[in-house]
């Protein structure tokens, strides 16, 4: 399944309910699972974004469906990057003409 990096930035309605954001988290988890994704791991950060999450889901429509639907609740605006294991970009450079 492809991978996915996401960059979290909490709103001001996040952040004022911030002590709910684990369950926030777990609750992703769950919605993850049910659209056949896994969250592998999560990270708070410093810096421009608050947290970094890297995930795997069927394909690209249902990692969008599932970010526009996390933005929804406007905790949390999302960026999100396809990434490619290393076996991925050896591959994609061996293929180089």
């Amino acid at each position: 399944m492809p991978r996915y990096m996401t960059l979290v930035r909490w709103t001001q309605q996040g952040v004022v309910k911030i002590k709910e954001s684990t369950s926030r988290l777990d609750t992703a988890r769950k919605a993850a699972e049910a659209a056949g994704g896994k969250i592998h791991d999560w990270y708070l950060l410093m810096g421009k974004y608050d947290g970094m999450f890297i995930s795997e889901f069927p394909d690209d429509e249902t990692v969008a469906r599932f970010m526009l639907s996390v933005g929804a609740q406007g905790n949390v605006t999302t960026l999100t990057m396809k990434a490619f294991t290393e076996a991925d970009y050896r591959k994609i450079i061996a293929s180089i003409p």
